[in-house]
């Protein structure tokens, strides 16, 4: 039994992306996210903040209209004079993906005028349940995504210079805004370390329980960059420690400057002696590709998180957990890093017949 593969035509398919179109949408994407990060930060210091039309929704809005322009330039050279949809279709998934993410860019950014408009501003749980803001994310995450998967498409199995800072880049701010969507289920986060003295009420159900979420759901979303990359390329030197460090310092510096930084400053050392450690034995310890992988998401998250709480004992006195929770809380990031990396490098590409 056979099965027949549409092909794209030859022309668009012999049409690779140049260096000026990957970077160019690796700033439009950064122009794009920057603008969720500066919103982002005067609602958390604002918190009176009550209109739509801030200087912050102009840089996030701007944004998603110098991406669409961006991605149309891109794909300038790659439509015939007039497109259609099978040639659409057929586009390489390097842009496919960010146009889908540039769709839901519009449609989310469609929706929050009238949103706010009917509904009034979001304040904390509300805004990140609220749909507008969820097409936005979406969208931003795979528009930011785009300059990676272009580079995927050159051969090799090594990022330069170039390429290494290239993809860097465009993950981090694909990864950046779900962190910050995210900062309700999150480990990386003042309020998320079960360290809280009592005085102000945790603006969660259960906070016990969300504690021990935010450090599974942060190990995923932590871990899961680094596996598909690793997939494609050699990890350059830097890469996973930029991936874990910069969000948790950035989270720290948009929602929780005024208190002490050492959380975030933990976990950013914590990634670079992890990864300095798996490179060393990298090099004496030798063991197939998959097993090397595995004993990472067993061993780097608790190793992580242990150290931020190892520090927080010694900051605060007390992480706020019993050793019952401490030890089955490391044991289940273990699991749940190694069950991230079984999935994520088990998943195949669908290969023609």
């Amino acid at each position: 039994m056979t099965t027949s593969v549409e092909r794209a035509p030859a022309a668009q398919q012999a049409v690779p992306f140049t260096a000026k179109e990957r970077w160019v949408l690796v700033v439009a994407s950064a122009w794009l996210v920057i603008g969720l990060q500066l919103d982002a930060y005067a609602h958390a210091t604002t918190p009176e903040l009550e209109t739509f039309w801030t200087p912050w929704h102009g840089v996030l809005y701007s944004g998603i209209a110098a991406s669409g322009f961006t991605l149309l330039w891109i794909m300038r050279s790659r439509l015939p004079s007039i497109p259609t949809y099978q040639s659409l279709l057929a586009l390489p998934n390097a842009l496919r993906l960010p146009l889908a993410g540039m769709a839901a860019l519009l449609v989310g950014g469609g929706m929050d005028t009238l949103w706010h408009n009917v509904f009034g501003i979001e304040r904390d749980m509300e805004i990140f349940v609220s749909p507008s803001h969820e097409f936005i994310i979406l969208g931003m995450a795979l528009v930011a995504m785009g300059p990676a998967l272009m580079q995927a498409t050159l051969p090799g199995r090594t990022l330069g210079f170039g390429g290494g800072w290239l993809v860097g880049v465009s993950v981090l701010f694909a990864v950046l805004p779900v962190h910050i969507y995210s900062l309700h289920a999150s480990a990386i986060g003042f309020r998320h370390l079960g360290m809280g003295n009592g005085d102000e009420p945790i603006p969660i159900f259960s906070p016990d329980a969300q504690l021990v979420h935010g450090y599974l759901f942060s190990t995923v979303l932590l871990l899961l960059p680094l596996i598909i990359i690793g997939r494609r390329w050699a990890l350059p030197l830097g890469l996973p420690t930029a991936l874990i460090a910069i969000p948790a310092l950035l989270m720290h510096l948009m929602f929780d400057s005024e208190d002490a930084w050492w959380p975030a400053l933990t976990l950013a050392v914590a990634a670079v002696v992890l990864e300095a450690g798996f490179r060393i034995a990298n090099r004496f310890v030798r063991l197939p590709v998959n097993a090397r992988w595995i004993l990472l998401g067993l061993l780097a998250p608790p190793l992580a998180w242990g150290s931020v709480l190892v520090v927080g004992k010694i900051e605060e006195g007390s992480v706020g957990f019993n050793i019952h929770i401490v030890s089955g809380l490391l044991l289940y990031t273990a699991l749940t890093g190694a069950a991230t990396v079984l999935v994520a490098r088990s998943v195949q590409y669908l290969q023609a017949e």
